[in-house]
Formats: structure tokens, sequence, C-alpha cells
């Protein structure tokens, strides 16, 4: 489940991605739109050896009828990112 929420006064959009594999983490990563893309940054604790892991959700090519998301992982400080997770969503 996703939690999405704006706020007026810093025009940023919070997510909170909760599941039912993972204790509830309620830090949300944290971003907005621009130029019809938004970024939306967060940095956890690997649950491995608890350095800190850095998450990006991507909001892309947006459209009436579609829209894609991605989600990557970045361990270097957000130099590099693995992007692990692409939806296309288009609506029925």
């Amino acid at each position: 489940m996703t939690i999405r929420a704006f706020d007026q006064e810093t025009q940023q959009w919070s997510i909170v991605w909760l599941d039912n594999r993972n204790s509830p983490d309620f830090r949300p990563l944290l971003g907005h739109f621009e130029q019809g893309v938004g970024l939306f940054y967060q940095v956890i604790e690997s649950p491995l050896d608890g350095k800190p892991v850095h998450s990006r959700f991507i909001w892309d090519q947006i459209t009436e009828e579609s829209a894609r998301w991605q989600q990557a992982f970045s361990f270097d400080g957000g130099q590099t990112w693995d992007t692990n997770w692409i939806m296309d969503h288009q609506r029925q």
C-alpha cells in the first residue's frame, strides 16, 4: 500500500510504502514534480549491515492515459543507481 500526501507549505510530496513482508517504516520518500517528472528520495539503513541505502522513485511519461514508475537503489550515496523495478501503468 502506498500513502501519498502533499504539503502545501513546502510544495513537496511524501510517499510512504507499506507491505506485509517488512516492519512498517513510516519515513517517507520526499520530492516534487518538475517539468512532468516526479523525483522522490529517501535514505534508509540496510537490514544486513546497517549502512545507508539511498532509494529513489521516479514518476515520468505521464499522460491522461498512462504513467511510468521506477524504483532504484544506490549504495554509494546517490552517485550511481540500480533500477530494480519499473511499472508501466495504462488506463483501461
